[in-house]
């Protein structure tokens, strides 16, 4: 299994101002260090994300480092987490193999995982996205079905998705105003402020917490002829309620998220907050990454474009 796929992104720009450096030199020199049964193997980048760095291990196996000493704390969470959730869960999620400690070279926690094969989602890999938007929402009925087993919405599983929306409505106003700079003449940037409203002047969410994923956006699922077969990335996994959960839908066509809403059988007031986190995730993006990662950039305005364009 694996924990991410190769992303968009250099893994040698720099995303963030706190960025612990990293190369395919580090890496060899952490596995002597600590693995060496694994040292000689060959190594090479496998991409990058907002939170991590990846580099592939041979041809069975993944090392994943975090960009600063703040996202180590998601590494942390999924080696002290995934594998109690993996042996509950139906599909492939990412099996943490050796949890590395800080050293002289890299001082942040680190991590080998087992290597998922499998395709990213995209037109030429997706036979049938109502088929996939079911997929999904069996996958998510099922993580959001285990039992919490004493899990509680605190410390690291008290991730902000999963939450009421109203704590965010400060800085996404922000974003949204600084959408208006960037991408304004090109989507309708206060219709997405009215449906952002939308879903803060919906009652709170209700009923009990569950197991969230947090980011399940076609960067972190995996196909395999045409269908769903894994989920990975799990360093937002947190504990709430599943509103945001569903977010991520936006950046699937409209038969996908359709058929996703009616096989959960998502609320009208729970699919409305869901879209003002889909606005929130992508309009803060567009904000922050604006010159830094113009691949994850374009991710954003094409959801916001999807939004727009939703007549749900």
């Amino acid at each position: 299994m694996a924990a991410a796929r190769p992303g968009h992104h250099d893994p040698c720009v720099t995303l963030h101002q706190d960025e612990v450096p990293v190369d395919e030199s580090v890496v060899r020199s952490l596995l002597t260090e600590q693995c060496p049964r694994w040292a000689a193997l060959p190594i090479r980048p496998a991409g990058a994300g907002t939170d991590n760095t990846m580099y592939r291990l041979g041809d069975d196996l993944l090392v994943r480092l975090p960009r600063t000493a703040e996202k180590a704390d998601s590494l942390r969470k999924e080696q002290r987490w995934l594998p109690r959730l993996a042996a509950r869960l139906s599909y492939p999620v990412p099996e943490p193999l050796h949890a590395g400690v800080p050293s002289t070279v890299f001082g942040l926690p680190w991590s080998v995982y087992r290597w998922i094969d499998g395709a990213e989602v995209r037109p030429d890999t997706v036979s049938d996205w109502a088929a996939f938007g079911a997929d999904l929402a069996t996958a998510v009925r099922e993580l959001h079905a285990l039992d919490l087993a004493g899990a509680t919405r605190d410390g690291e599983l008290s991730g902000y998705r999963g939450g009421s929306l109203h704590p965010c409505d400060e800085w996404i106003s922000g974003a949204l105003d600084d959408c208006r700079r960037t991408i304004g003449a090109e989507i309708d940037v206060d219709l997405l402020e009215r449906r952002w409203r939308d879903g803060l002047a919906r009652p709170e969410p209700s009923g009990p917490h569950v197991w969230l994923h947090s980011d399940l956006k076609p960067t972190n699922l995996l196909v395999r002829d045409g269908r769903l077969h894994a989920v990975i990335d799990f360093g937002g996994l947190t504990v709430g309620h599943p509103d945001a959960e569903h977010a991520p839908t936006w950046d699937l066509p409209p038969e996908a998220r359709h058929a996703y809403r009616e096989t959960l059988g998502v609320d009208d007031g729970t699919w409305t907050r869901a879209r003002a986190w889909a606005i929130a995730a992508a309009a803060g993006g567009v904000a922050y990454y604006w010159h830094t990662f113009p691949a994850f950039v374009a991710e954003c305005r094409d959801r916001l474009r999807a939004i727009v364009a939703d007549v749900d």
